[in-house]
């Protein structure tokens, strides 16, 4: 379902987006479309962002990718490609 609305906007940024819809192969209301639905995205994920932020839990994701990457490389060495262990052995 689609709802027909009136916008204005300045000449610059009609310009713009008639240039971005026409490279992507898209009519224009197809592109305002998708450009007003990524915003909004990205303004939800920025939020959820922040919240993870004040919560803690983005030190916690960091380490736990930080502890992903050594455990990668102590079972490289394990396996004999690379690292000490892996000479020693």
């Amino acid at each position: 379902m689609t709802a027909k609305v009136t916008l204005s906007f300045s000449d610059d940024t009609i310009a713009e987006a008639r240039r971005y819809a026409e490279r992507d192969g898209m009519s224009l209301s197809a592109w305002m479309d998708r450009a007003a639905k990524e915003k909004a995205l990205r303004e939800l994920f920025e939020a959820h962002a922040n919240v993870m932020r004040r919560a803690g839990w983005d030190t916690l994701e960091k380490q736990a990718l930080a502890d992903e990457a050594d455990f990668e490389v102590a079972s490289a060495a394990l396996r004999g490609r690379g690292g000490k262990a892996g000479r020693a052995a």
